[in-house]
């Protein structure tokens, strides 16, 4: 599992000549859906897109999404308040179930970019509308997918200098 963590790079140039196949979009909802969630809540729903046109629309709702036009599938976490649920742990259940998402991607050798959506309100809204997501639900996160082609090299990640030990 350390070396799929490790491997997990944010892919923004997909190959243009093979789809992501049905069974692989179901095994990374599958991961996302074995995420933690505050008192099992599982407070989401997904929504795949792999219609060319709509995927075309995201980057010009949120220009730093560009990968999604060129994706071959976008997966949208939708995240699903719900009354019984304690307050601001939302996102956090959104995020847990998008990195299983991230992490199965990589096992499946396909490449992944996490786009934000939620908090900002502007985007909220026009990925709702694109995306016919009925309120109270809102759009957490659009996932670029696809075969890579591209291959960011590895970077150490550990900083020392931000952990703190308390003994």
């Amino acid at each position: 599992m350390h070396e799929i963590i490790e491997n997990r790079r944010s892919i923004r140039r997909f190959r243009q000549d093979r789809p992501v196949e049905k069974g692989l979009l179901n095994r990374l909802l599958e991961a996302a859906m074995h995420a933690p969630s505050a008192r099992n809540l599982r407070p989401w729903e997904f929504v795949i897109v792999t219609n060319a046109g709509v995927m075309r629309e995201i980057p010009r709702i949120m220009p730093s999404a560009k990968m999604c036009g060129e994706a071959k599938a976008v997966i949208a976490v939708v995240a699903v308040p719900q009354a019984d649920m304690p307050e601001g742990y939302l996102p956090g259940d959104c995020g847990a179930a998008t990195q299983n998402l991230l992490l199965e991607a990589v096992n499946l050798g396909l490449g992944a970019c996490w786009c934000g959506v939620y908090p900002r309100e502007e985007r909220v809204s026009a990925i709702r509308n694109l995306l016919g997501i009925p309120e109270p639900k809102f759009p957490f996160c659009v996932v670029a997918l696809g075969y890579p082609d591209e291959s960011p090299p590895k970077k150490g990640r550990f900083e020392e200098h931000r952990v703190r030990y308390i003994e």
